[in-house]
């Protein structure tokens, strides 16, 4: 083989190469504009022993209450993301926009649906009064948050956990 042919291929193989690169790394760059989408919703304030009597009335399981908050400038859709307790007690959200810079609160008992408050139309409470854990997930079961209080085997200092992101002031 001549010197000749051995640069050619040489350099159509680099070209090739470069032309890989290029291609592989352009969606990578476009897609993401430097900067990767997070979701920022997360268990900002737990009411788990309504005020007054727990006498099952639909006041009373209203009183009882867990609130997201979105601190993304975006909206979030929350469709088919889930808030569960430690016994499995599960509320789906069902067509749900959170929008940015917004907090939603979701009662216990039965309400009509607003942006601002949200109903899991239960008949009996959910979270437990000494001790319990409210978990967020997305719709593909993906952990986002929790907000835990009494007693836990864990013993996680506040209670917070969140996915990757520890905030402080958000204690209940």
């Amino acid at each position: 083989m001549s010197a000749s042919s051995s640069v050619r291929r040489l350099t159509t193989a680099a070209g090739v190469a470069a032309t890989v690169v290029g291609v592989v790394a352009l969606p990578a760059s476009a897609a993401g504009h430097g900067r990767p989408h997070r979701e920022r919703v997360y268990v900002s304030d737990v009411q788990y022993d309504s005020p007054g009597r727990d006498d099952r009335s639909n006041r009373s399981l209203n009183g009882e209450w867990v609130e997201l908050t979105n601190d993304s400038r975006r909206a979030v859709n929350l469709d088919g993301w889930t808030l569960q307790d430690e016994d499995g007690h599960t509320y789906t959200f069902d067509h749900y926009r959170l929008n940015g810079r917004a907090t939603v609160r979701v009662h216990t008992g039965n309400g009509r649906d607003t942006r601002t408050d949200l109903y899991q139309d239960r008949r009996g409470y959910v979270w437990n009064n000494n001790s319990d854990t409210a978990t967020l997930r997305t719709d593909r079961g993906r952990f986002v948050d929790e907000a835990s209080w009494g007693h836990h085997r864990d013993h996680r200092g506040d209670g917070r956990r969140h996915g990757g992101d520890h905030r402080e002031g958000h204690r209940h």
